[in-house]
């Protein structure tokens, strides 16, 4: 079957005023997760499991949705800077054991922790809680949460590639790379600068302004500090075996999104 010109057209011209829509709809939430995702597969494969893509569908359709193409380019970038950080010196990491599983390809249980707080502020963004008056504190506790995220992400995965002494941060002690709770300068100091890059970004994209987007750098800073206290004194100890990676991400990430959104409210002496 042959589809006229004016036809196709048409279909076209219609895609793409839907993708355009603002706000933004489900309909072109939808249709334009699709078309990014369909380009972007060879990429999609190389961060994710066949199930983690089916769980990144999901999230960039309701940040599609919720913040319209600018929230769904932070979460791009965060994937992106993400991915390459866990893939440097990946032959290392597993010869030595502290190599993210499937070669860095995360799965849905991944995907949900690193995203559930940027999901709250979503959901809260779509359904108009506070009104207006709020619509900038979801959006800054969003680009907050994936701030922190990908600042743990770097300074984990370079601390791992290239951390010369790894201690942990409640007693100094040095312990071997990818034990949990411990730190190395070389990767908290990149992952100061990919939670200040990612901050930039938001700024560039219109999310945050310049002010937000330090708040969004310091509260990433802050809650990374409490993760590695929670990963040190908690993880993995009688009684604690309920509290993976994926528990302590959605802590992360949801202390660094509340904690921006707090710190944003005294600043403007609410």
């Amino acid at each position: 079957m042959v589809v006229p010109a004016e036809s196709f057209q048409s279909i076209t011209s219609a895609a793409v005023n839907l993708v355009q829509s603002s706000p933004a709809t489900w309909k072109s939430a939808l249709l334009s997760n699709l078309l990014i995702f369909v380009v972007g597969l060879p990429i999609l494969v190389t961060g994710l499991s066949v199930s983690g893509i089916a769980s990144a569908f999901l999230l960039g359709t309701l940040t599609w949705r919720a913040f319209g193409p600018s929230g769904f380019l932070l979460v791009a970038t965060y994937f992106i800077i993400g991915t390459a950080a866990t893939k440097v010196k990946m032959a290392q990491k597993e010869a030595q054991g502290v190599a993210e599983k499937r070669k860095g390809r995360r799965g849905p249980s991944s995907v949900i922790g690193s995203s559930a707080a940027g999901c709250v502020c979503a959901f809260l963004m779509i359904n108009k809680v506070g009104g207006q008056t709020f619509a900038q504190l979801w959006r800054l506790g969003f680009v907050a949460s994936f701030c922190t995220k990908l600042s743990d992400t770097v300074s984990s995965e370079i601390g791992k590639a290239y951390g010369r002494i790894t201690y942990l941060v409640t007693t100094f002690k040095v312990v071997p790379r990818g034990t949990e709770g411990a730190v190395s300068l070389e990767g908290t100091f990149a992952g100061l600068l990919a939670a200040i890059a990612l901050a930039f970004v938001g700024y560039l994209l219109g999310d945050v302004t310049a002010p937000e987007a330090i708040v969004c750098a310091i509260a990433s800073q802050i809650a990374n500090l409490g993760e590695s206290i929670i990963g040190a004194v908690f993880q993995g100890k009688e009684g604690f075996r309920w509290l993976n990676n994926d528990v302590v991400n959605v802590i992360n990430i949801s202390i660094g999104s509340i904690l921006a959104m707090l710190m944003q409210q005294l600043l403007l002496g609410h």
